[in-house]
């Protein structure tokens, strides 16, 4: 088949290096392989099929030698880059123990080196230990095994330089058997794989792998390809291709393979459970269109400010009775009011915070209900004031009279409005993009100065601490209109409710702060407006007894 080869490129090509012009004492010979330097200063022409050394193409040291194979450089060029394509990085290597397999193991100890090819064994066979082979590889992981160097084949084939020496033809004595089925598997496998990329792509190339039409796929990684969303670790005392896979860190994503670090999502993504892609975090705040109990909240807020309206109403209609006049009409109605604008805060703390709605809530929220805290307070005092000065000698009965309510609510809320004051002065509340957790942004309101922040809540507690107590002591005294007693269960009940609220409050973040302090606000201006009114307006449009008898204590009251 060679000579025939041969016979057809010589048919075909006119001048080969010029031989044909040389002399016609020159010969012309097919040489398989064998020792450069057996036939480096011959004046024959050498035509080789098998001989693969470098240094056979330095044209300068072998100007009349030509070759049908590339050289070993570009065979291992190749076999680095079928590696590459097949993503092995974990191979033996098996060559001869002698000059040529030396060559060959350094060339491609070096290549796999600059492409990150790892060898875990290497192995010089010879005629001694080539028996001790199959033991070595029974030890190892890898499935991919590279053979280079030089051989003979079992029935016949060894070279000695005296036969070129001797201007002798080389004998090829032997062939390898399993050289015909490799050369047809190859072709197959190729042609195969051609034709089913052009079928699937109306006659397109297409990205198309060898592997797919192979049986089974031999074990060339050392460890598996790290997926997207997870890094290469190197295992320590390991070559660089053993490595174990571990999923990014959090807010960290990679979206290839084989990373070797994560990379942080930006600001305002997060990475999805897989960790390989980010997306745009969720943003979290009280909102009407994703919170059912911002509408309970809502109309909570709206109905109880409606019925401190409606109980403003009937004080109004009934402005002379004696109830009305001995709850202090005034009073009552700063009461009201106040509680009625308490209420109506709740809308400041629905919905996106901003700027100034983070300004405004907590304010708002802590005047209003000092307003009304010091309006419990100030009846409270005139009840105990009042049956105290029930003698005619009595030196209480120079503090009864119009002006002490009025001087206790504006200043007690004075304090309150001063430290409001300052608070925005200083370091007002502002709107905060919170991401400290995992997927979300929480939108929120941050209170500026924490000071001013719990002296509002503390000066807030102080007052109805102080009226509970006050209520509680003069709760047994012959009031008609058990004002006392209705004061007292108002002031437990505020009072129960923040301090049950607050260290929810504290262990709460994002919008379940904001549910807490609501539900807080709420709570405790609904008992107030429940506890001291609605018994009044009862005895009012429906208890006409209790009405009549009411001249007895009114002017205890006014």
């Amino acid at each position: 088949m060679y000579w025939k080869l041969l016979r057809q490129i010589l048919d075909h090509v006119d001048d080969i290096s010029g031989w044909r012009d040389k002399a016609p004492s020159r010969q012309a010979w097919l040489f398989n392989g064998g020792d450069p330097k057996c036939f480096k200063f011959m004046a024959i022409e050498w035509i080789s099929y098998g001989a693969r050394d470098p240094l056979l193409s330095d044209k300068r040291l072998f100007p009349n030698f030509f070759r049908t194979v590339p050289d070993d450089k570009i065979q291992i060029s190749a076999i680095v880059k079928l590696l590459e394509k097949l993503r092995w990085d974990w191979v033996g290597i098996i060559t001869s123990d002698d000059d040529s397999g030396r060559q060959e193991l350094q060339m491609l100890l070096k290549e796999f080196t600059d492409h990150q090819i790892c060898v875990e064994f290497r192995i010089l066979v010879s005629m001694e230990n080539y028996k001790d082979v199959p033991q070595a590889l029974q030890t190892s992981s890898t499935d991919v095994i590279i053979i280079c160097g030089t051989y003979t084949f079992s029935r016949g084939q060894y070279h000695h330089c005296s036969d070129a020496e001797k201007n002798t033809p080389m004998k090829y004595n032997g062939s390898d058997d399993t050289a015909p089925y490799q050369v047809y598997t190859a072709v197959y496998i190729m042609a195969q794989a051609l034709h089913k990329s052009l079928l699937n792509n109306d006659g397109k190339h297409d990205t198309w792998r060898i592997s797919d039409y192979r049986r089974r796929i031999p074990n060339g990684r050392c460890s598996e390809s790290c997926l997207p969303g997870t890094r290469k670790v190197l295992r320590e005392g390991y070559h660089i291709c053993c490595y174990d896979c571990i999923p990014c860190a959090e807010g960290e994503f990679t979206n290839h393979s084989d990373s070797q670090n994560c990379r942080r999502c930006p600001e305002d993504e997060w990475p999805n459970e897989r960790r390989n892609k980010c997306y745009v975090r969720e943003q979290e705040y009280l909102s009407y269109e994703t919170d059912v109990l911002a509408l309970v909240f809502s109309i909570f807020s709206m109905l109880l400010s409606l019925i401190s309206v409606f109980m403003m109403g009937i004080f109004t209609i009934f402005w002379k009775s004696p109830i009305v006049r001995a709850n202090n009409r005034t009073l009552s109605f700063i009461l009201l009011s106040s509680l009625m604008f308490s209420l109506l805060c709740v809308f400041l703390f629905i919905g996106r915070p901003v700027d100034m709605t983070c300004m405004l809530r907590q304010t708002f929220f802590g005047i209003f209900f000092t307003v009304v805290v010091s309006s419990v307070l100030a009846k409270t005092i005139i009840v105990c004031i009042a049956f105290k000065a029930t003698r005619p000698d009595s030196p209480w009965r120079k503090c009864v009279g119009v002006k002490l309510p009025y001087s206790v609510v504006l200043g007690c809320s004075s304090i309150q409005v001063v430290n409001a004051v300052i608070w925005l002065s200083v370091s007002p509340p502002y709107q905060e993009y919170n991401r400290d957790y995992p997927g979300k942004t929480i939108i929120q309101c941050n209170e500026g100065s924490v000071l001013s922040f719990y002296l509002m809540l503390g000066y807030l507690g102080f007052l109805a601490a102080v009226s509970f107590v006050l209520a509680f002591m003069v709760r047994t005294l012959p009031d008609i209109y058990n004002e006392a007693k209705y004061i007292t269960f108002s002031m437990l009940l505020f009072c129960s409710v923040w301090i049950c609220a607050i260290p929810a409050y504290l262990s709460s973040r994002g919008k379940y702060m904001v549910i807490v302090e609501i539900f807080a606000i709420l709570s405790s201006g609904g008992g107030i407006l429940c506890c001291m009114f609605i018994p009044k307006c009862y005895n009012i449009l429906v208890n006409p007894e209790v009405k009549s008898k009411g001249h007895r204590l009114q002017k205890h009251f006014t």
